[in-house]
């Protein structure tokens, strides 16, 4: 599904990735380990079409994803709607005034029937056991709230490739909780994830693979998820 070679993007004044060969196929569940800093939002952020790679080649399925590419908006927009990305922060991903209008904004920009709009914000909300929030302002939830409803407004998409940057970050237990429970059912439903996180034992129930960046802003390692929990060194 996704290949990257010799991937490099650099921002101004530093380096955003390095390097950067990668592989993952359709149904994976990879974690993305690293300090801070070291480049996996900025990886979320070229897997997603928001940054072109600076050099080397992006390939998403049948389409090499790069500068041209992205500003075809038409093809863009084919992009985004394949692959969602969950902002570690829910503030910047929240801008409607309801949780309902948050939710069919992406339907209603792929220009679906108002008809289906509905029907994904409604099964959506089900999913996530949200129905509640439905007619709720998104900056008057809470942190936990906040972010089933910046997942949710990703899913009505119905994306091939779901990237979670630090989902658990600042959650309660609870919330921690029903957002395990959500990727298990993602998993289980054949979703490809890939989820970063400074703490493994938050997303080991559902990782297959482990890559980890370096400081250097490369990935130096990619482990399966027993050599991972079988070597005490990492």
């Amino acid at each position: 599904m996704i290949t990257i070679q010799d991937g490099n993007y650099h921002y101004t004044e530093e380096t955003g990735i390095h390097d950067i060969q990668l592989q993952i196929q359709k149904g994976e569940t990879i974690g993305l380990m690293g300090p801070n800093g070291a480049g996996k939002s900025t990886l979320f952020k070229i897997l997603v079409g928001l940054l072109p790679l600076s050099s080397g080649q992006y390939r998403f399925k049948d389409w090499t994803i790069d500068k041209d590419f992205l500003k075809d908006t038409h093809r863009a927009g084919q992009l985004f709607q394949q692959v969602g990305l969950i902002f570690q922060n829910s503030d910047t991903q929240l801008f409607n005034t309801s949780v309902y209008d948050e939710l069919a904004f992406g339907p209603r920009q792929l220009g679906l029937p108002e008809t289906e709009v509905e029907q994904r914000v409604k099964d959506t909300l089900a999913l996530l056991e949200i129905e509640h929030l439905r007619d709720r302002i998104p900056y008057h939830l809470s942190g936990g709230e906040k972010k089933l409803v910046a997942i949710a407004s990703v899913l009505t998409m119905n994306p091939s490739l779901l990237l979670f940057d630090e989902p658990f970050n600042g959650l309660s237990p609870k919330y921690q909780r029903l957002i395990m429970e959500l990727l298990q059912e993602l998993k289980a439903a054949g979703k490809t994830m890939i989820i970063s996180s400074h703490h493994y034992e938050q997303i080991q129930e559902v990782i297959q693979r482990v890559l980890v960046f370096s400081e250097e802003h490369t990935l130096t390692g990619d482990f399966s998820k027993e050599e991972w929990e079988g070597n005490t060194e990492f």
